[in-house]
């Protein structure tokens, strides 16, 4: 377990090596949060509400949102999918470590740069200039903290699967701006799924998306407080098991005949 937690603490101090790329990011988020607080502003000029979803609510779930967002779309599939168009797999998989792990783990670490770097100040401007509403309750807020954990192992087990499937396709360029339309849509990191027609709703709820955003953030606002909120992340757990046992289960069919691209 160590020298998993020595390679998350080596991806944190990649992250934080580059300031003028550190700065940019922390900048865009910024402008993203902006051009979502005007709009939505926009949206509601003249109505109080939309889908029983008062302005304040919705610009705290837009925010938040958009900052949960910005953890999804890159994840260790990519890093996975580079190694097997390079051939640099065959080496990783005589290294005396568990590769899925190692990947998991380094996202880790960039998750928690992005935290110190993009949520908290972002989250700190969204209180104290933009109106945006702290957690219903403190059970909500530690609710809240859980969900996004789980969400965010969620969406790295999906995003390895694309990974994985590299051994196959080669290239998962497509696959992966297919998967990305998918999450920022099915997520509700747009809208919140409660906005989608009755049939879009009930479709989402047979997929693992929405687990990833919707859920973490319907928490954080009340949407979901009690029972509710509890059966939400039950169901969170159950796409984590299953997901994670797909990577395994595909995996180990992979490295079973490794076919070597590259150098």
């Amino acid at each position: 377990m160590r020298k998993y937690y020595e390679m998350m603490k080596s991806q944190m101090k990649i992250e934080t090596a580059y300031v003028a790329w550190f700065w940019a990011g922390t900048f865009a988020t910024v402008v993203k949060i902006l051009i979502l607080y005007y709009f939505w502003t926009a949206v509601y000029e003249n109505r109080s509400s939309i889908a029983e979803m008062p302005l304040e609510t919705m610009l705290t779930y837009a925010v938040i949102a958009a900052l949960l967002g910005n953890f999804h779309f890159a994840g260790p599939g990519n890093q996975l999918a580079e190694q097997i168009q390079s051939g640099g797999v065959a080496v990783e998989l005589l290294r005396p470590y568990d590769l899925i792990n190692r990947l998991v783990w380094q996202s880790w670490g960039g998750f928690g740069m992005s935290l110190v770097r993009d949520m908290l100040p972002m989250l700190a401007v969204g209180w104290i200039f933009l109106g945006i509403q702290f957690p219903a309750t403190g059970t909500g807020a530690v609710l809240f903290i859980l969900s996004t954990l789980i969400g965010l192992f969620l969406a790295m087990y999906i995003d390895l699967i694309l990974g994985v499937l590299a051994f196959w396709t080669v290239n998962i360029f497509g696959l992966r701006t297919l998967k990305n339309a998918i999450l920022l849509f099915f997520t509700g990191s747009m809208v919140p799924v409660t906005m989608f027609p009755g049939w879009l709703q009930t479709l989402s709820q047979y997929m693992p998306f929405q687990s990833i955003v919707y859920v973490p953030v319907s928490i954080y606002t009340g949407t979901l407080a009690g029972l509710d909120a509890l059966s939400a992340m039950l169901v969170q757990i159950l796409w984590l098991a299953l997901m994670w046992a797909v990577v395994r289960v595909i995996w180990s069919l992979a490295v079973r005949k490794v076919t070597v691209f590259g150098g």
